[in-house]
């Protein structure tokens, strides 16, 4: 069993469009770059060894920070709680039969925008200042598209395996972040 660690940018910018496991990407720098890694993992792939390609949504996790939106926030955020995809991980290593791609990644979704007011609520601050998009395209150049980019993907294959979201709402996912620090 081998699991390699990818992520929805696989899929490219895709705006508002519901992408699962099936979806063509778009090519862009997200793409290439986390296609190239699955590519390799894929080699290692063997009549006795399956291989599962984990494209994970932003990790929430403790340190979880404090922000505005970036760019005009519209992009789509798919984001997972820490609880689910160790989780989620320990689903497709136990569970015999499956390989190939798994969108791990709660199954809401939401835009930039909604996130950041989502979590400044939660910690009982303001998220009103916003990184502008020209500002993180100087800084990280064609990486830009990793964070002013976006996927609305959707967690299809472990789903249909049988796999329980515990946390798939971003305010009781943020709320238990931020209350067990």
């Amino acid at each position: 069993m081998f699991i390699s660690g990818s992520a929805t940018g696989y899929y490219g910018d895709q705006d508002d469009a519901l992408v699962d496991e099936d979806e063509p990407p778009i090519i862009d720098f997200a793409h290439t770059l986390c296609a190239r890694w699955e590519d390799l993992a894929l080699r290692d792939r063997r009549e006795k060894t399956r291989v599962c390609l984990s494209r994970t949504g932003v990790v929430m996790a403790a340190d979880v920070g404090l922000g505005g939106p970036i760019g005009d926030g519209t992009q789509y955020m798919s984001w997972i709680h820490i609880d689910d995809i160790v989780n989620a991980l320990l689903f497709m290593l136990t569970t015999d039969g499956l390989a190939g791609p798994f969108n791990v990644c709660s199954p809401y979704p939401v835009r930039n925008e909604h996130f950041s007011s989502v979590l400044a609520g939660v910690l009982h601050r303001p998220a009103f200042t916003r990184v502008p998009a020209r500002a993180v395209q100087l800084f990280l150049g064609e990486g830009a598209s990793l964070i002013l980019g976006g996927q609305r993907a959707m967690p299809r294959r472990p789903t249909e395996a049988g796999f329980t979201f515990c946390y798939s709402e971003l305010e009781a996912a943020l709320t238990e972040i931020v209350n067990a620090v």
